[in-house]
C-alpha cells in the first residue's frame, strides 16, 4: 500500500473485476486489460497494479475462480473488521424495535429480514447466532455472486445456524422481504441508481429498511487509510476500503434519495457520532419504515432515540 496514497475517486476494483447481467444474473466475462487500462486512464496506477496481480486469465478474461477466491479473502477481512466494530450488535439494535413494531401491527409472519449484497453473510450469521429474534423471524442473505453465497452456506452449516442464503436479486425473491438491510452497499449506487434502489423498496411490500454505510467526514479518508494500512492484508481490501470512505454519500444525500424514491416511508439517519461526542463514527445508518409504523418505532427506540436524527 503506497505511503499515505489514497485512490482517486472512481470505481472500486471489486466493481470492475466481476460483472453480472442484472436481469438474468448470468456472469459475464471481464477482459483484464480493459480493467487495467481503465484505471490507468483514471490516474489510479495502484488499482491497475492490483488488477494486474490477480493470477490467471482465460482467453484474455479474468479467471473466475481466481477472482472468487480473492473476493472470499477480502470478505473474510471485512468480517474481521465488522467483528472489531461490533457491527452485528449495531444492526440488531435497530432491527429489534422495528420487529416489535411489526408484531404490534400484526404484520403477516414470518417477518423476513433480507440482507442485500450479503457477501459471505456475516451480518445474517451474526443475527442468527446472537440476536434471538424469535421463530417468527426469517433471516435471508442475497447476493449475485454464487461463490460468496456458497461460502456463506458453508459457514452457516459449520456454525449450525438457522439462516438462508440465495443467489438472487433481493427485490425479486418469490416472497418479498419484510425488512431490507445492507452494509457498505449504498455507496455503490450513484445518482439515478440510488433513487431507483429506494423505489424498489416502495414497490415490493417492504415495511422498513436499515442500510449501514460509511459516514463521510473530513477525517474519513485519512482515518480509513490508517485503519486499512494497519489492519488489512489484501491489497484489494486496502484500496477499496479507502475508496469506499471517499465515495460515501452524506446524510443529506441519503435522506433526499430515500424520501424521493420511497415517499411512503419516513426515514432518518442513526448513529453519526460516537458516544454523543462530536467524533464521527466510521458507519452511520439510514433507517426507514412505513409511515404507519413511525410512532411505534419512536416509542420503542427508548434510550437509543438520542442517536436518531430528525425523522419526518
Amino acid at each position: 500500500m503506497p505511503l499515505f496514497s489514497v485512490p482517486r475517486p472512481g470505481p472500486e476494483i471489486s466493481d470492475r473485476i466481476i460483472d453480472f447481467d442484472p436481469e438474468t444474473l448470468e456472469r459475464r466475462p471481464v477482459r483484464k486489460t480493459d480493467v487495467i487500462e481503465e484505471f490507468i486512464r483514471l490516474g489510479n496506477p495502484w488499482a491497475a497494479k492490483i488488477v494486474a496481480d490477480v493470477p490467471g486469465t482465460v482467453d484474455g478474461t479474468m479467471d473466475d475462480e481466481a477472482v472468487d477466491q480473492l473476493l472470499i479473502k477480502v470478505h473474510c477481512e471485512m468480517q474481521r473488521m465488522s467483528e472489531e466494530f461490533q457491527h452485528g450488535q449495531r444492526v440488531a439494535e435497530l432491527l429489534a424495535p422495528l420487529i416489535q413494531v411489526l408484531r404490534d401491527a400484526a404484520v403477516p409472519t414470518p417477518i423476513r429480514i433480507v440482507d442485500v449484497g450479503c457477501g459471505t453473510g456475516f451480518v445474517i450469521r451474526w443475527l442468527a447466532a446472537n440476536a434471538s429474534f424469535g421463530s417468527d423471524v426469517e433471516l435471508i442473505g442475497a447476493d449475485y455472486n454464487s461463490a460468496l453465497i456458497a461460502e456463506a452456506r458453508r459457514l452457516t452449516l459449520a456454525e449450525d445456524l438457522s439462516s438462508r442464503f440465495v443467489v438472487a436479486n433481493a427485490f425479486r425473491l418469490e416472497e418479498a422481504g419484510t425488512l431490507i438491510i445492507s452494509t457498505g452497499v449504498l455507496h455503490h449506487f450513484r445518482n439515478a441508481e440510488l433513487l431507483q434502489l429506494f423505489r424498489l423498496h416502495d414497490h415490493h411490500q417492504t415495511h422498513g429498511f436499515v442500510h449501514f454505510d460509511f459516514h463521510p467526514s473530513r477525517v474519513a479518508p485519512f482515518g480509513s487509510w490508517l485503519f486499512h494500512a494497519a489492519r488489512m492484508r489484501e491489497p484489494l481490501a486496502k484500496h477499496d476500503g479507502v475508496l469506499s470512505a471517499m465515495r460515501a454519500h452524506s446524510s443529506g444525500e441519503l435522506l433526499a434519495a430515500a424520501r424521493a424514491g420511497a415517499p411512503n416511508f419516513v426515514s432518518a439517519i442513526y448513529g453519526t457520532q460516537l458516544w454523543g461526542l462530536p467524533i464521527p463514527r466510521a458507519f452511520h445508518a439510514l433507517v426507514g419504515m412505513r409511515a404507519e409504523h413511525r410512532d411505534g418505532f419512536l416509542a420503542r427506540m427508548v434510550n437509543r432515540i438520542h442517536a436518531l436524527g430528525v425523522i419526518e
